[in-house]
């Protein structure tokens, strides 16, 4: 069994960030669930563009208020409490938040929590990721 308390992972090797956002990384592929679990932080009057060409990834919102814009379509949902999206074709997005944004995501094959992203907002592949 597993057992995780998100406030004392905070501040660890398993925070990682970028500009207005970080994630707090619960289960890396180091824990051989299958899956890696993260609980993402967005400022609010941010906006980020993510392209996860290697990664499927699902995300439910815990709290907060914003959009996300599937850029192939332009078509835009809304973000808020109990909302959940999967990018279930790679699906190259933007978040915006316009509150603080706190959500809840999953990602397969799962991080190692080394990786960043690359110029064209994806992660490298799960090979080329291992650290």
């Amino acid at each position: 069994m597993i057992v995780r308390d998100f406030n004392k992972v905070r501040g660890t090797e398993r925070e990682v960030g970028a500009e207005r956002w970080k994630s707090i990384r619960l289960l890396l592929a180091e824990d051989g669930m299958g899956f890696s679990f993260h609980i993402t932080i967005i400022e609010a009057d941010s906006e980020h563009t993510f392209h996860y060409k290697h990664h499927f990834e699902s995300v439910w919102c815990v709290s907060g208020e914003g959009s996300i814009e599937d850029l192939a379509t332009g078509e835009v949902h809304e973000i808020r409490p109990g909302v959940m999206y999967a990018l279930d074709k790679h699906d190259r997005h933007t978040v915006r938040a316009k509150t603080e944004l706190v959500l809840a995501c999953c990602f397969n094959p799962p991080v190692t929590g080394k990786e960043v992203h690359r110029a064209d907002g994806s992660y490298a592949p799960a090979e080329e990721a291992v650290g």
